[in-house]
């Protein structure tokens, strides 16, 4: 991960809510959170922070369950492990384990008693946050943005020039289907310019009939500390859980809520469909890689 400086946004912390089940890869999440399967080479989680470490965040805070021991793990340092690539000359790799957390990185750990919804993840990290705007991730979701292999715009790049722009909450939204708005909160939206539009409505996972729009929020949100009172006064939402969808909805109109249409690609990694997805595209993007998985998937076709 490349050391970059911040960007001066005004946005320092991103939070991950990490402490879902992952049932739909059952049995492979069984002792194995879901957020640390890889796609290639690196797992879900380090995609998103890398994401986050990019639009000039340094606070990383997760908020995991107690099966979640993986992902601290994961950004800790590996002693025996480097100990073992150094004593054997292997700079590049070491180099590699090291660039997962740069040293101006801060890694921050909250614990979620039990999964009670994406709200209550969110609040569960309210004490870290404070008074500050913050980034939501949701590692499930993989995104990428159009040019960002060619040194392009992130995702939450793209979702903090619009902050900066507009304060407020952002959304990061998408064209679905109306079949699938079941699946989504759903906004009702009017146009501000091209790619980011005010919120006027929304709400969590409609049927197709009562769908307000198909703009559907993907995996990246810019919150305000705000939503934390909101979420607090929130009954018990869609599925019985608490919903984040609904602490922002109650904030339309005591402050600007922005839908933000992103310019990229979002996987949805928690669906096996996503998930193969993800490694088909990355692995082909990959130069070491793409020749030999061309050929496999050619003759596999054929």
């Amino acid at each position: 991960m490349e050391q970059k400086k911040g960007v001066g946004s005004g946005v320092s912390k991103a939070v991950f809510p990490v402490g879902g089940l992952g049932t739909r890869f059952l049995p492979a999440t069984k002792a194995i959170p879901k957020e640390m399967l890889p796609v290639v080479d690196k797992p879900l989680i380090q995609y998103a922070v890398e994401e986050a470490y990019a639009a000039g965040i340094r606070q990383m805070i997760f908020v995991t369950g107690r099966h979640k021991r993986a992902i601290g793990d994961h950004f800790d340092v590996a002693f025996e492990l480097e100990y073992e690539l150094e004593r054997g000359h292997k700079t590049e790799l070491l180099a590699l384990v090291h660039a997962i957390k740069p040293d101006d990185m801060d890694c921050v750990f909250v614990r979620q008693p039990r999964p009670q919804g994406l709200g209550h993840a969110v609040l569960c990290a309210e004490s870290v946050v404070g008074k500050e705007p913050f980034a939501v991730l949701l590692a499930d979701d993989l995104m990428l943005g159009r040019e960002q292999r060619s040194g392009g715009p992130t995702i939450l790049q793209q979702m903090v020039r619009a902050y900066e722009a507009h304060p407020g909450t952002v959304l990061a939204v998408q064209d679905v289907p109306r079949q699938d708005t079941r699946r989504y909160g759903v906004v009702d939206v009017h146009g501000v310019n091209e790619t980011l539009a005010e919120v006027f409505g929304m709400v969590e996972k409609p049927v197709p009939e009562v769908a307000p729009s198909t703009l559907a929020v993907a995996g990246r949100y810019i919150l305000t500390p705000a939503v934390f009172d909101s979420i607090r006064r929130q009954p018990r939402g869609a599925g019985g859980e608490i919903q984040l969808t609904d602490g922002i909805a109650a904030l339309i109109g005591t402050e600007k809520v922005y839908a933000f249409r992103y310019d990229g690609v979002r996987y949805d990694c928690g669906s096996k469909e996503g998930f193969l997805e993800a490694t088909i595209d990355l692995a082909l993007a990959n130069p070491a890689l793409s020749a030999a998985l061309r050929a496999h998937m050619l003759k596999a076709l054929g």
